[in-house]
């Protein structure tokens, strides 16, 4: 693995940690906002991003030239949200929600309960960044380390009581897991009968291998590894309470809304489903719900460690 350039003296590193992830994730959105032909609007991006956004983005060179998956990740979670409430969720809780503006900048029912969940710094600097402005349906934010198993157990299962039907949202947050932890989290979820539907991200072990070799060395160094791409794909899930419903690959989304880069066209010939060999780099969005006929609601407690179709 490469190593970090040293930072000059007195400089803070690229990635202080993995909240900045937000800061790099939000420059993305701000530039596809800007687009004549945007598929999305995100009015808040550039103030979110701020300096140190548009650093890490100036310096983390893969990320730039990886743009489309980033804007595609947002597209995509973007439909998938919209088709799951009007399919009939009520509620929708982010995990890791970051700097995540869907609250603000998505046409949502206004009767829509849309729950936050993160670290209390980017919450904090969230809210302030966001002071003047209005949340277009209800919006809470809960301050939890979701490492902390027993709280964010007690947290899942008092939502749920709130809850009638509850889409879960974890995007950029699993890569981050090993598998014990991936797995624990499912359970997790899994736990409250009302938390039906569940959108990830996810990468096939070829392409976390590329992302560690290419931006690895900045995240590890901020104490925010990149661990999590199962061989089994979505299938992972199953056992621990999820199965997918559908599944699909960001590249053949950014394909098919004109955000692929010509040299990565030829690429879009493969299929779009998960790679069973573990071979080819594939990253995706994963739409799952619950497995009710394998999972057993009620597992043993262990100690915290620290798409639609277009």
């Amino acid at each position: 693995m490469t190593t970090p350039a040293r930072q000059p003296a007195g400089q803070q590193p690229v990635i202080r940690n993995i909240s900045d992830t937000a800061l790099w994730a939000a420059v993305f959105r701000g530039w596809e906002s800007q687009r004549p032909d945007a598929l999305f609007r995100d009015p808040y991006a550039e103030l979110l991003a701020g300096e140190r956004g548009a650093r890490i983005a100036r310096e983390l060179k893969f990320g730039t030239r990886h743009t489309w998956s980033w804007i595609a990740r947002t597209y995509l979670v973007d439909q998938m949200i919209h088709a799951q409430i009007a399919a009939g969720a009520g509620m929708v809780v982010n995990l890791a929600a970051g700097l995540d503006t869907r609250p603000y900048r998505m046409d949502l029912p206004a009767s829509l309960r849309w729950i936050e969940i993160d670290l209390p710094a980017i919450l904090d600097y969230k809210e302030e960044r966001l002071a003047a402005e209005r949340p277009v349906c209800s919006l809470q934010r809960l301050r939890l380390d979701l490492s902390a198993r027993a709280a964010r157990r007690t947290m899942f299962a008092e939502l749920g009581r709130k809850a009638n039907r509850a889409l879960i949202l974890s995007e950029g947050l699993m890569i981050y897991f090993n598998r014990e932890q991936a797995a624990a989290l499912a359970e997790d979820l899994a736990g409250p009968s009302s938390f039906e539907t569940w959108i990830l991200d996810l990468v096939s072990p070829a392409l976390l291998a590329v992302m560690k070799k290419r931006m690895g060395a900045h995240l590890e160094a901020a104490g925010a590894p990149l661990e999590f791409g199962p061989e089994e794909g979505p299938e992972f899930f199953v056992p621990h309470g999820w199965k997918p419903a559908r599944v699909q690959s960001l590249l053949h989304v950014a394909a098919r809304v004109k955000r692929l880069p010509l040299w990565m066209w030829p690429f879009a010939l493969f299929p779009d489903r998960f790679p069973t060999h573990g071979k080819r780099p594939w990253g995706g969005a994963c739409l799952l719900v619950r497995n009710e006929s394998v999972f057993d609601p009620n597992p043993a407690l262990e100690p915290s460690r620290n798409g639609n179709t277009l």
